[in-house]
Formats: structure tokens, C-alpha cells, sequence
């Protein structure tokens, strides 16, 4: 399987997303993306298994990977997170929906000051920034939508008690491994 995987090392994820160096303090090896990824949750700062996953997977997978995070955190998130989630995923089901598009541009625009918001604004960010406008994507340039992603999820993991953070953490990376996986059978078949 991860012979599929859109990044086969982490070596080879690092030099696509020169970002990711910047978001993590792990230093890339040769190691399969999927082995990389499990040695940094059992590692020194697990939390950068999940930065690695919101690299790992493509922008849109992302997006409903970290949607899917912060589903399984709905106790922890205010009203304004939960519609957040939910214009989240919408989007992820028909991201060239008008509705979708115009809904999600407003939400991106906003400051991120919450786990939903930044999903929000990953979802807007997607593509470079074919949900946002012209100008708010000039403002976001710096900004991947996979630390967005990462932001996003880290935040709502901040909410977890913590006693139960690293378990909760654990079953996020995995399912981002999950993810990564069903992506690469997906990308494959359409291929053939």
C-alpha cells in the first residue's frame, strides 16, 4: 500500500511541501510516509504526526479528515464550530456547489479563532484559494491549506482532557494513515 501513496518517504513529502519544515521539527528520513508518521506519534512530539497527516493527505481529503476529527470532539465545540462543521462538510461533498463556494468564501474570511474555523479556512483555501476571492487569497498566500488543516485539529485537540489527549491523538493519526491509504487505492483505480 504505501508503495501508492501519494508521498512514498517522508523525504519525498518534505521536498514537495517545503512548508511542512516549517511546521514540524522532525527532520525527514527515507522512512515509508506511513512508518515516518507512526514513529512521530510514538516519538518525543507526537503532535507532529498529525501536522504530518494534514501534509500527507491531498487538500480536500484533508479538509474531511480533520472534519472528521472534530466530529468525534462536538462536546468540546460552540454552536458557531458545529456550523462551521457542517458548511465543512457540505463543501467536501460538493465543493463546486455555488451555495458551497459563496458560504465557505465568507466563513475563510474570517479570522481563525477556533478548530472549526480553521478547517473553514482550509476548505477556502483549497486549490489556492478557489473558494476564496481574489483578495482574501492574495492576504492567505503564505498560508497551506494543510497547516490550516493541522491548526485546526491541534486546536481541537487542545480541548481534550488530558488524561485522554494521547489516545484521542492516536485515533486521529490513524484514521489520517486510514485516509492516506483509501486516497492512494482511489488515485490508483482512477488510473487504470
Amino acid at each position: 500500500m504505501a508503495n501508492e501513496l501519494r508521498f512514498k518517504t517522508a523525504r519525498d513529502l518534505f521536498m514537495a511541501c517545503p512548508a511542512v519544515s516549517r511546521d514540524m521539527v522532525a527532520l525527514p528520513t527515507e522512512q515509508p510516509s506511513i512508518e515516518f508518521c507512526r514513529a512521530l506519534l510514538a516519538g518525543r512530539v507526537p503532535e507532529e504526526a498529525i501536522t504530518f497527516c494534514a501534509y500527507l493527505l491531498p487538500e480536500r481529503a484533508a479538509v474531511w479528515w480533520a472534519h472528521e476529527c472534530l466530529s468525534h470532539l462536538t462536546v468540546l465545540l460552540d454552536a458557531r464550530d458545529q456550523e462551521l462543521l457542517a458548511l465543512v462538510r457540505d463543501w467536501v461533498s460538493e465543493p463546486d456547489s455555488p451555495n458551497n463556494h459563496a458560504e465557505v468564501s465568507q466563513a475563510a474570511a474570517m479570522p481563525p479563532t477556533t478548530p472549526a474555523a480553521w478547517i473553514a479556512l482550509a476548505a477556502g483555501r483549497h486549490g489556492n484559494g478557489s473558494a476564496l476571492e481574489a483578495s482574501a487569497v492574495s492576504a492567505l498566500q503564505p498560508l497551506p491549506a494543510a497547516r490550516a488543516v493541522s491548526a485546526g485539529v491541534l486546536a481541537g485537540l487542545a480541548r481534550v482532557a488530558l488524561e485522554d489527549r494521547f489516545s484521542v491523538l492516536s485515533a486521529f493519526v490513524e484514521m489520517g494513515i486510514q485516509m492516506a491509504e483509501i486516497e492512494a487505492l482511489r488515485q490508483s483505480a482512477d488510473a487504470n
